[in-house]
This record gives C-alpha cells, structure tokens and sequence, in this order.
C-alpha cells in the first residue's frame, strides 16, 4: 500500500504585546521538536514563556489525539467505533462530528464519516494485493450511512458494523484548536500547518512588525498571501491504496469506491481549518466546478481558492 500520514507539523507564533525593538533585543525566538499527530512537529515561538507554552502545544494534541484519533486505541473515537456507543462523549468529538454533519448536508451526502469500515475494506484488500471484489463492497456499503448516526450530548451511538472517521476533517479540527490555544497565551501573527493551514495575524518581517500574508503556495504553483484564514488542499490521488497509484482515498459514499479523479488537487480558504479541510474533501467527489462552488457558498467565508 502507498497509504502514509503527513511527516511534518509546523507551528510558528510571535508575542504580540512586546514592541518590535525589544523583539529583536531579548531574541526569544527558540524551535521546539517532538511528534504530533503521528509526524513530526516543529514549534518555533517568540516568546519569554517560549518553552512552557510548547509544552502546552503538544499537551492540547495530544488530549485531543486521545479523543479524535483512530490511531490510539484507547481513544474516544475508538472506543466509539469498538463498542458502537460513547456515552458522555467529549465536546470536542461532538463539535468535529457536528460540524462533519453540516458539510455533509451542504455535499450532499459526499462528505461522510461512516466511510471507515469502506476504507478498512480498501486498505486491507490492498495489503493483500489486491482490490474488494463488488458483492464485499456494497456489503460493508449497506453499513454506512450518516442518518444512521446517533448524535447528541448523552451518546453517539452507532449501528452495528458501523465505524467513523475524522480523517477528512481531525486536521483542520486540531489546527483551529492549537490557533485559540496561541491567542489566549498572547501570541500573534500564527501560522500553523497541521496538513492544513490555519494563519492569525501576518508573518513578521525583520524586525519582528506584522506584515502581509503568511506566504502558502498552491498546487497551480501560485502563492496565496494567508492571513486571518486557513487553507486546505484534497488531492484524489494523493494518497492511494494500491502502488499503481489508481485507488485513491477519497472514498465515494454513494458506490463504496474510490471517487473519479476528475482533479488533481483542489485548495479551498475558510475562516476555519476545520470547514476548509472538510469542505476540500468533499469537493474531490463533486461532478463538476459548479457544484464545487455551489456547496462552498454555503459555508460563510469560504471560497475555491484552486482546482487543477
């Protein structure tokens, strides 16, 4: 199987309250290392409390890996998939799982988290050389299905057979996180890219004062000056789960397959990451650019930033 995870998080924020001089004086400007979200995360802040807030950091994904990954075991949404019920679910997977639920209103159903069981199908076929034949498709198919989904603060509970997934989603969702996290503790001017971008503020120039947009560049070979904003690119074949490179990821509720590749990547800029990475997804499985765009307007804010 060619399916990997992203190798690289970065998250960069300067102190907003110090004075330019004095930002270029105490050089509090220091890079932390270590792993989040499985890959490897790079921290660099501005700031005299510098190492204590990284600290911070890392604690908030990592709680909120313990309740959105699938990759824990012990995580609420494992053990949601593993028992098919959670009672008292956290906030956070209730937030994720809500805001999951307006973009699969807005796609039409495309964007939907009961995929996983269709994806653990995939992967598996996959890693045995091959691909599930039809009769296993539309049987694990016939298990998915957002209204069968129970949602409320008490419980989620699941249909038997059912699994989620936040995969199309978590990342924004951690990014916008980390983003409130870094204002509370004074910091401005952020950029944090999770897999997606989530910018506050604009990148510092030399001596430390806000200037234009975080610099992102896009799959067109363009750059988008990122700011107050956040950006999410889907690519079809980005990930695939055959060496072929011919299954993507991307899994098409409606047949239980891997989406068309009618685009090479779409970028999508929200007010939040969370609705970018979501919405981006879901564009990767619409007809055409017009329905891209007819969903997008839905959202407040958003806008299809590329397509190619």
């Amino acid at each position: 199987m060619t399916i990997t995870r992203r190798r690289l998080i970065a998250i960069s924020a300067v102190l907003a309250a110090l004075p330019a001089a004095a930002r270029a004086d105490t050089g509090t400007a220091r890079l932390w290392t270590g792993q989040a979200l499985g890959a490897r995360a790079s921290i660099r802040l501005d700031h005299p409390d510098g190492e204590a807030i990284a600290a911070r950091v890392m604690a908030e994904i990592g709680r909120l890996e313990d309740i959105l990954s699938l990759y824990r075991p012990d995580s609420a949404l494992s053990r949601l998939n593993r028992d098919g019920h959670l009672t008292a679910p956290p906030f956070e997977l209730l937030e994720c799982l809500s805001l999951a639920g307006a973009v699969h209103r807005a796609s039409g159903g495309r964007f939907d988290p009961t995929v996983q069981s269709l994806w653990a199908l995939w992967a598996q076929s996959a890693a045995n050389g091959g691909r599930p034949d039809a009769e296993a498709i539309e049987e694990v198919r016939r298990r998915t299905g957002w209204y069968k989904v129970e949602l409320d603060a008490a419980v989620i509970a699941l249909q038997p057979g059912m699994a989620l997934t936040l995969n199309g989603i978590g990342q924004g969702y951690v990014a916008d996180r980390v983003a409130t996290l870094l204002e509370a503790e004074g910091l401005t001017d952020i950029l944090i890219d999770t897999g997606e971008f989530r910018a506050l503020g604009g990148r510092p120039e030399g001596g430390g004062i806000s200037g234009e947009g975080w610099p992102v560049r896009l799959e067109t070979g363009e750059r988008l000056a990122l700011r107050q904003r956040a950006l999410a690119t889907s690519a079809p074949l980005g990930t695939t789960f055959d060496q072929a490179g011919q299954d993507g990821h991307i899994l098409d509720p409606a047949t239980g397959r891997p989406g068309p590749a009618r685009w090479r990547a779409i970028s999508v800029s929200a007010p939040t990451a969370a609705i970018a990475d979501a919405v981006a997804t879901a564009a990767c499985l619409m007809p055409d650019a017009g329905s891209i765009v007819a969903m997008i307007e839905r959202f407040e804010g958003a806008r299809l930033e590329a397509s190619v």
